[in-house]
């Protein structure tokens, strides 16, 4: 059972951009989905943003971990707001967090099974600050 916390950039339509320049300082491999690949129910991409970064993740040397996206047309991007993202497979210390994380905070994204399988969710804590919980999927 694994927990990674990791943080999770949002970009203006420049998200592949940042992740390559990740790439080339902290080695690894790359994983990108775009919004064309991955549509968001309610939520299909225009023509301008079919090729934009849904999900990228650079899984660096030395056990870095960084995710990225561009923020969808529907939501206001804000250079000052990024996410801090937890998954894993351990289910009943990630729901765990999302409980506690959640007291006194507002669920934005209910934590339910996501087009990619897994389960999902977004919220933020009373901080102000937003966390995703994604829930990987047990395979069989």
């Amino acid at each position: 059972m694994t927990v990674t916390l990791n943080p999770y950039l949002n970009f203006d339509g420049n998200a592949r951009e940042a992740l390559e320049f990740y790439h080339d300082v902290f080695g690894g491999s790359l994983a990108v989905t775009t919004f064309a690949e991955m549509p968001m129910p309610g939520a299909e991409p225009g023509p301008d943003d079919a090729n934009k970064v849904m999900h990228g993740m650079l899984t660096g040397d030395n056990d870095i971990v960084l995710m990225v996206a561009d923020v969808p047309p529907q939501m206001t991007y804000d250079p000052t707001k990024n996410s801090i993202s937890l998954s894993g497979d351990d289910e009943a210390m990630l729901r765990g967090f999302w409980d506690k994380l959640g007291v006194g905070g507002d669920e934005t994204v209910p934590l339910a099974t996501a087009p990619w399988g897994d389960t999902f969710g977004m919220l933020t804590d009373k901080f102000g600050v937003p966390w995703m919980v994604n829930i990987v999927k047990s395979q069989p």
